[in-house]
């Protein structure tokens, strides 16, 4: 635990620097006022995510990039320390002290989560060595060759090999999520502030289904899986696009840079796409006065921050987009084989049904569908059909309301249930679309709600109905806490509170391809962290040069 909450301080301090002079770059075009100290991090940590991507373009993600990130952080503190001290300390005093308290509260029990816990699957089939091949080499040419999730260049990884400190002690840490977890469960601690408004807002039921999720991940979020990172950073975009909306924020600015991060989402998971639709406010703001610069700047920025994940892509795979085959650009030597491409990409969505053969990728939705419900378990089982009720709901509200109600409020009940339909129809694993399951009918239902009480007459009845609503978030939330309370007593050990739970790791075997050695499971299909280079069977591949380091070929 000791270890988690050392490097968060060293991550709070990196990405609040970082995402102060960005931020403060940016303001200084387009002129607004920043209001929360979440916007530093989680721009931070957006922009130390594109900083290791670009890296790791040309050297391992270690010493070397940690030592370079810090000095670009001196040098922001040190040519803005006047306004920067000036900020902390309006910042500080903006927090009620028991809003400090509660922020302390939460940052040790998150830390304590990260610390301990189950790891997913998938870390140790392919995230570790992920991550370890982009602390000890970068992004390696062909790497796909070796085995096809390699090629599955998340954005998370590389954040996750920056922070992992793995050449301070040789053990590869893995406390991003956790801290993506931390910040969005500060954004959600902003509800207690509906006792003191005493009025209900849409945003509130989502920060409602953002500690829900919160909550579900607690121990699991120790593993550097992609998904916690893409759910977490879409809560918190939808949330904070919820606020602008309910403030009548009607600066372009936070609308635009909460696209950006947008863009760094699709970069953590191609899965979130949809979730740029939001560009059509600030695209309609910018193009209606007429503000040419700002939007050529701002489509700058997510120019940029696709960049180097496009980058990667293609010295990773030889494809453009991974493994998607349909826009094949590039002839390279290192190319993942189209066959190849073309069945992963299929066998990711036959998955994502319940099914582990790819010949039922052409079945249609009707015959899957019933067997796909009845696999899914827990309270999702109630929030898939409130989902598509919710989607229901906002086409009768297009229809029949659309003149009535604001075109802001459907643009982000639209992006959400887009969202929620195309993550269905594609590939519908619950543990990565459960973020449009929750959001779904919380802004759909949200908005009817608020709205309906606008329209109540009679103060009693009006107090009453928001007596109810606030008695029913906060007994839901009570509950959630109590059995969280439950599971960490349930499964507490009095271990890792010096260091964090290390990676699982497995038996292996060993090979040799044109002399140097690789490892594969000797039972099952995960090598874990430790056996470095391997992949879960026998790799056909031959080295492109005299070292791993110069990439893989696929062997015919």
């Amino acid at each position: 635990m000791i270890s988690v909450i050392v490097i968060w301080l060293y991550m709070i301090v990196t990405t609040f620097l970082l995402g102060y002079g960005i931020l403060t770059g940016v303001t200084y075009l387009c002129p607004y006022r920043i209001k929360k100290w979440s916007s530093y991090l989680i721009c931070g940590l957006a922009g130390a995510t594109v900083y290791a991507q670009f890296f790791s373009i040309f050297a391992s993600v270690g010493p070397a990039a940690n030592l370079l990130l810090s000095g670009i952080c001196l040098v922001i503190a040190f040519f803005c320390r006047d306004k920067l001290c000036e900020e902390l300390r309006e910042l500080v005093h903006g927090l009620a002290k028991g809003k400090i308290f509660l922020i302390l509260f939460l940052f040790l029990l998150y830390a304590y989560g990260t610390s301990r816990g189950i790891i997913h699957y998938d870390t140790g089939l392919y995230h570790a060595q992920s991550i370890r091949w982009i602390e000890e080499y970068g992004v390696v040419k062909g790497l796909g060759n070796l085995h096809c999730r390699l090629a599955y260049n998340s954005a998370s990884f590389a954040l996750s090999a920056l922070y992992s400190m793995a050449f301070v002690t040789g053990q590869s840490y893995h406390c991003a999520a956790g801290f993506f977890a931390l910040v969005l469960a500060s954004v959600c601690l902003e509800l207690i502030d509906i006792f003191k408004r005493k009025y209900i807002k849409p945003s509130d039921f989502a920060r409602v289904m953002g500690i829900y999720y919160l909550v579900n991940i607690f121990d699991e979020m120790i593993s550097p899986a992609s998904d916690y990172f893409m759910v977490l950073t879409a809560f918190y975009i939808i949330i904070r696009f919820m606020d602008l909306l309910e403030a009548e924020e009607t600066e372009v600015c936070p609308y635009a840079m909460l696209c950006v991060l947008g863009v760094f989402l699709m970069t953590i998971k191609l899965s979130a796409a949809l979730i740029i639709l939001l560009v059509i406010k600030p695209a309609v703001m910018l193009i209606k006065d007429k503000k040419w610069k700002e939007t050529a700047f701002f489509i700058s920025m997510g120019v940029l921050v696709a960049a180097p994940f496009l980058i990667r892509n293609v010295l990773l795979s030889g494809w453009f987009v991974y493994p998607f085959t349909s826009i094949d650009l590039f002839a390279l030597d290192w190319k993942i084989p189209k066959g190849i491409a073309a069945y992963d990409a299929k066998e990711i969505q036959v998955w994502g049904r319940g099914y582990s053969d790819v010949t039922a990728y052409d079945m249609p939705i009707w015959k899957w569908l019933p067997a796909w419900f009845a696999g899914i378990g827990g309270m999702d089982k109630l929030f898939i059909p409130a989902a598509f009720f919710s989607v229901i709901v906002f086409i009768v509200r297009i229809v029949k309301h659309g003149r009535t109600v604001t075109r802001d409020k459907l643009l982000v009940e639209g992006v959400v249930s887009l969202s929620f339909i195309f993550w269905l129809v594609t590939s519908p694993l619950i543990r990565y679309g459960c973020v449009y399951v929750y959001l779904t009918p919380a802004v759909v239902f949200g908005h009817v709600f608020v709205e309906l009480f606008d329209k109540v007459d009679g103060e009693n009845i009006r107090k009453f109905m928001r007596g109810v609503c606030i008695s029913v978030i906060g007994i839901f939330i009570l509950y959630k806490l109590v059995a969280l309370g439950k599971e960490i007593t349930g499964a507490y050990v009095n271990d890792y509170w010096i260091c964090q739970k290390d990676y699982d790791n497995y038996e292996t075997l060993s090979y040799e391809i044109d002399g140097v050695t690789f490892y594969y499971p000797a039972e099952g299909d995960r090598t874990g962290y430790d056996s470095f280079p391997s992949s879960p069977t026998k790799a056909q591949i031959r080295l492109r040069g005299d070292d791993i380091k110069d990439g893989f070929c696929y062997a015919d």
